[in-house]
């Protein structure tokens, strides 16, 4: 069986690799400036969306009203209804957003880990534990809200591009096997982007994971190394 490419060591991206994707903080400040100031020339959606965020991340998805969206937006009760039916509405417009952002970072990860196909797949690991650190309101509404993914083309869409990104890592790192000895890609993406849910959700977002002895990252690529030998991707030490 041929040897893939020596692991590189997992660590978050750091923040000169990822912004070319991420929302600089320029960007970020401008759009959290925008929702305290409010509605100002045709910008009320954004103004409720970055709005809408901040509520999230404060209170939950399900934390918050639309009224107390449009008052942190400075706008009137009524505003909002221009352009959301509801509360779920707007938490899906900012999870199709934050799968915009999460799919662009994704692709970003696995250019970067080129031409090492598992270095570009431990790459795709690294960048959803940065999405979620870096971005938690959007991870919420996106994970988190009980949002209806497929019942919105346009979020179906995006959510899918993500995916197709870890697929297509997993993809190239079984390339090396024969047919009949490699595994379905799409099953080792959709196990991996599992695992990746699973570290964010215990280890990298606040508690329990500032008690636990090893890092997100640690044990994202030791959890890796052991599913990926076991499939017979990588050779057993």
């Amino acid at each position: 069986m041929a040897t893939a490419p020596p692991a590189v060591p997992l660590s978050p991206l750091e923040p000169a690799q990822s912004n070319r994707y991420l929302l600089s903080k320029r960007h970020k400040k401008a759009a959290q400036d925008l929702a305290r100031k409010g509605y100002h020339h045709g910008n009320l959606k954004e103004a409720l969306v970055e709005a809408a965020i901040a509520l999230i991340e404060e209170k939950g998805p399900t934390g918050f009203t639309m009224a107390e969206a449009a008052k942190r937006a400075n706008v009137s009760a009524a505003a909002p209804y221009r352009h959301f039916s509801g509360r779920e509405e707007i938490i899906a417009e900012i999870a199709r957003q934050g799968f915009g952002i999460f799919a662009d970072l994704m692709e970003f990860a696995y250019q970067k880990g080129q031409p090492s196909a598992l270095s570009a797949f431990e790459s795709t690991g690294r960048a959803y534990l940065a999405f979620a650190r870096k971005y938690p309101g959007y991870y919420i509404a996106m994970f988190e809200s009980g949002v209806q993914i497929n019942a919105n083309a346009d979020l179906a869409t995006v959510a899918n591009r993500a995916m197709n990104v870890l697929t297509q890592a997993a993809d190239d790192l079984c390339r090396h096997l024969p047919a009949d000895k490699r595994p379905p890609a799409s099953m080792i993406s959709h196990h991996v982007w599992a695992l990746c849910h699973g570290m964010v959700e215990l280890f990298a977002r606040g508690e329990p994971g500032t008690r636990s002895p090893f890092s997100a990252e640690d044990l994202l690529e030791s959890s890796m190394g052991i599913y990926l030998r076991g499939l017979g991707v990588l050779d057993k030490d």
